[in-house]
């Protein structure tokens, strides 16, 4: 297996367009040894280029089943393995590439090089079987909510919500002199906000739990299923403590969860990273920031392009000098002069005659202004299909 730097410098050393052959080449071999069909779903959330940008391009989005059904045309097989590397993403957007993967394949493996975390977990979990290594984590499941306050928009998990909104109700009751300083806090939340939050955590474990039953415990008796236990397991913010804690291969073999050591099988192993290297590559020495690919390298690929601002413009020899201040007159000795007097200062000396000249141009092209330092860099999606 090359390593992570043999590949990068193989495509440095290349053409621009190297790290799409090899990448395709590593997932093209990889189909091979299987006798699967092969696509990879990754982003650059764990690589510079993903530092700064918007999370929608780097989650799980609806937009994404545009880029699986690209992914899937074409191919016959009735076995799949994901090759999955994800933050997550919408819950809803999840389902709708579960469903549609599910109702194209018989028997699903989710190969998780690195990290397939929150809603790319659940996408694991509707899967017969997990593929980890050692360095491999899947995530906590538990919804988080976007709410504004004055200082902006907060997220919180949608279960510490709940409990404090308990924990307030609790308070009160003891002490009714606490409402003065929990009214604010409630009475920031919108219309229905707490409802909503205990409406997506059960759709998250419902859903879990559901796969789970169906897919990767089928063959256990209905009263025998772990589902619905792995899934409240994965959804309780009050054991996980955060959205982004890492559950390990040996934690999700001890909740029950069927997953297979990568490091169990070297070829498979050797192959498998070898395609996660040539991602991050990728997302490395191109604009692109995710990609949806088969392994006849048909699929959709996600690129930013970067806006630099409008630099200063200054004329040859640098910015002008400033203008010296004007010395004051000082006021004429004696009275003043009778009458009215006109308004506003009055030019030394008598006015030049006929119209006024403004003198001759100076030869050559004017200097350019001073131009605005512009807005910050901005950065703009641009999506590929690849048939």
């Amino acid at each position: 297996m090359p390593t992570f730097n043999e590949i990068f410098t193989e495509v440095l050393n290349a053409k621009s367009s190297e790290q799409d052959k090899l990448r395709r080449s590593y997932l093209r071999s990889l189909s091979s040894y299987t006798g699967r069909d092969t696509i990879l779903y990754g982003t650059a959330f764990t690589a510079p280029a993903g530092l700064g940008l918007p999370p929608p391009l780097l989650s799980i989005v609806p937009g994404d089943v545009q880029g699986f059904m690209s992914a899937v045309h074409g191919l016959k097989g009735k076995q799949l393995d994901l090759v999955l590397h994800s933050p997550g993403g919408s819950l809803e957007a999840a389902d709708q590439i579960v469903q549609y993967l599910r109702a194209k394949y018989d028997h699903i493996r989710a190969i998780i090089p690195q990290n397939a975390m929150s809603a790319a977990t659940m996408i694991a979990c509707a899967c017969d079987e997990l593929v980890m290594a050692k360095h491999s984590a899947i995530g906590p499941i538990d919804p988080q909510m976007s709410f504004p306050t004055p200082s902006g928009m907060c997220t919180s998990p949608a279960q510490a919500i709940l409990d404090e909104f308990e924990q307030a109700k609790q308070e009160v009751k003891k002490d009714q002199s606490c409402a003065i300083l929990w009214a604010p806090k409630v009475q920031a939340y919108p219309h229905g906000f707490l409802k909503n939050c205990s409406t997506v955590l059960a759709l998250s474990r419902g859903k879990v739990a559901e796969w789970l039953d169906k897919y990767m415990f089928r063959d256990l008796p209905a009263k025998k299923r772990p589902g619905k236990r792995i899934a409240n397991w994965l959804g309780n913010a009050k054991i996980h403590k955060t959205h982004g804690r890492p559950i390990t291969i040996e934690c999700a073999k001890n909740q029950g969860l069927k997953v297979i050591a990568l490091e169990d099988d070297d070829k498979l192993q050797d192959k498998v990273l070898s395609v996660f290297h040539a991602l991050t590559v990728t997302f490395m020495v191109t604009n692109c920031v995710k990609i949806i690919e088969n392994q006849e390298g048909r699929g959709t690929y996600i690129n930013v392009q970067i806006q630099q601002p409008m630099p200063f413009m200054f004329p040859p020899g640098g910015p002008p000098a400033p203008m010296p201040p004007r010395p004051m007159s000082p006021p004429p000795a004696g009275p003043p002069p009778a009458g009215p007097q006109p308004a506003g200062p009055q030019p030394a000396g008598p006015p030049p005659a006929g119209p006024p000249s403004a003198g001759p141009a100076p030869a050559g092209p004017a200097p350019a202004a001073p131009q605005p330092a512009g807005p910050p860099p901005a950065r703009k999606p641009n999506r590929t299909t690849r048939d």
